[in-house]
């Protein structure tokens, strides 16, 4: 990465053991697409609930060139995201998920549908 990873906090206090694994975690995507320009991470702790934990919501801004891809999504209804680590781990791999799609673009490596290939 061009610029260092920017990890926040907001809801519960720092973790040195949850940073380590975002830091693992965005070195793999680093290594998968060596491009990225500035990757932000935000961990966030929800409100508590009287029948559940706390829910983690983590949302990832990975600046690549020419676009910004975000990874943000709501897990009210899901207990697995009850767990940081999971939360983590979803939204990392829903990231590689948008790059993977991102550099498959950049070579060229799309599908043609049928109607673009009647068309020539």
């Amino acid at each position: 990465m061009q610029e260092p990873l920017q990890i926040t906090f907001r809801g519960f206090p720092h973790s040195d053991a949850v940073e380590q694994k975002i830091r693992e975690k965005a070195t793999k995507l680093e290594q998968f697409f060596d491009r990225i320009i500035h990757c932000k991470v935000i961990v966030e702790a929800e409100h508590h609930h009287k029948h559940q934990g706390n829910l983690y919501h983590v949302r990832i801004d990975l600046q690549v060139p020419n676009k910004t891809l975000v990874v943000s999504r709501e897990h009210h209804d899901r207990h697995a995201h009850e767990d940081v680590y999971v939360s983590i781990r979803d939204a990392f791999k829903a990231a590689m998920r948008q790059l993977e799609d991102y550099s498959r673009v950049m070579r060229g490596d799309t599908k043609r549908h049928q109607s673009q290939e009647a068309a020539e």
